[in-house]
């Protein structure tokens, strides 16, 4: 389960609480976290995306989650992304599948689906 500096995992999330709360969950069980409050500092940030894992918001201002999934399929780099939400719905889930989401986890984020998701996109990629 514990992982080496090969596994890296972005969270972007305007939520200071959530993010900051994110983090130390992932950092407790060793992956090497770094964190964005948007989704333009990220993409500003241009990130390595070889050996990663992207934990998403789905509503944030500005650009939303699903948005940056889609600037960075533009730029023809998909890394392996978990989006979390806190409103589900039909349309959500349909565009986060046809993204390639690995996962649409509801918040409050239940701990066990999240680092399962997390363990799957680290062997499939």
């Amino acid at each position: 389960m514990a992982s080496g500096p090969e596994h890296l995992i972005y969270v972007v999330d305007d939520d200071d609480v959530v993010r900051d709360s994110l983090k130390a969950l992932l950092q407790v069980r060793r992956y090497a976290v770094q964190d964005f409050e948007s989704g333009e500092r990220f993409l500003a940030a241009d990130p390595d995306l070889s050996r990663c894992c992207l934990i998403l918001d789905v509503h944030m201002p500005n650009m939303t989650g699903i948005q940056l999934m889609q600037a960075m399929r533009d730029r023809g780099k998909v890394p392996a992304t978990i989006l979390i939400t806190g409103k589900r719905d039909m349309a959500l889930q349909s565009q986060a599948a046809e993204l390639g989401a690995l996962a649409l986890l509801d918040k409050p984020l239940s701990h066990a689906a999240l680092f399962q998701t997390i363990e799957q996109a680290f062997a499939a990629h």
